[in-house]
């Protein structure tokens, strides 16, 4: 799921193209990706866009006289920017945006439909779209601690949560968590000041981070490559790499459509989380450390 870094990103090349420009025509491929029925989705057309902003990882057009277009990504959701008018691709193409200068296009992979678009009226309708978690990048260390400690859940659960932060998902959560050398299971409302302290430097360090490097890779160009999964990362989506700090095989956690990316040895004092599925299979066979897997490994 394109998390906060991959939506500023878009953002801001969405910006050097549309903003100030007329969406002339809105095609759908299907009905099903509109999600709202009032206002009508053509009383975007023929408007300028305004201005373009961010809540949580929603895209918002501004068309001005408080009319809004919303798009939210899912988890397979991409935009593609095409100079001119082009069709809607098949199988992938959900809709297309047709601007004066050129189209943008709504696509997303696999059977499951779950990207969607929504026109709104009235800022008090569009902020009922905030799920009420605060800025990670803004948010200062006595905010960030009461939105945390919240409720007590693990690290992984609540930075995830966007009712408690905005924008952060599976992937930048575990770069943070690797960051802080904290662990993903622990609980919100047992740590340390310090602790703290080191969680909400490497929330605004990681995220300002990535947002920086994905500016740099699309300069003026277009995102192609949004994606979950970078070489650059530290511990996501490097299971059985060695961390880059202490060289140790990085785990996971396993569940639903995720996983969780660890260092054992920076984060949880060498010792492995049990992964649901593998956990319920071994019982209490389920090894405890790094030497005890590598023990059950050669068996």
């Amino acid at each position: 799921m394109p998390e906060l870094p991959d939506i500023v990103v878009y953002l801001e090349a969405l910006e050097r193209r549309a903003v100030g420009h007329t969406l002339e025509r809105l095609r759908l491929a299907s009905p099903a990706v509109l999600r709202t029925y009032d206002p009508p989705f053509d009383a975007v057309q023929g408007r300028v866009l305004r201005e373009l902003r961010r809540i949580g990882k929603r895209l918002v057009f501004d068309f001005g006289d408080e009319l809004f277009l919303v798009i939210h990504l899912m988890i397979a959701g991409r935009l593609q920017w095409k100079e001119g008018r082009v069709g809607i691709p098949k199988k992938v193409g959900l809709a297309a945006l047709e601007f004066d200068d050129g189209t943008l296009i709504l696509t997303e992979q696999g059977t499951k439909r779950r990207a969607g678009i929504w026109v709104i009226a009235g800022e008090e309708n569009l902020s009922a779209e905030n799920r009420g978690g605060v800025e990670p990048l803004h948010v200062k260390r006595d905010e960030f601690e009461r939105a945390l400690t919240s409720e007590n859940r693990t690290l992984k659960r609540a930075l995830t949560d966007p009712r408690l932060f905005s924008g952060i998902g599976n992937s930048y959560s575990d770069e943070i968590l690797w960051a802080a050398q904290l662990s993903p299971v622990s609980r919100t409302r047992q740590l340390s000041s310090e602790q703290i302290d080191r969680l909400h430097e490497a929330t605004i360090s990681q995220l300002d981070h990535w947002t920086q490097v994905l500016r740099t890779q699309v300069a003026d160009g277009w995102p192609t490559k949004v994606t979950a999964f970078r070489p650059e990362m530290a511990v996501h989506g490097k299971f059985g790499e060695p961390c880059p700090r202490c060289g140790t095989k990085v785990q996971r956690i396993v569940y639903a459509d995720n996983e969780t990316n660890y260092c054992p040895t920076c984060q949880t004092g060498g010792k492995l989380l049990a992964d649901r599925s593998l956990s319920r299979l071994l019982k209490e066979d389920w090894p405890q450390s790094l030497e005890e897997l590598e023990e059950l490994k050669s068996r």
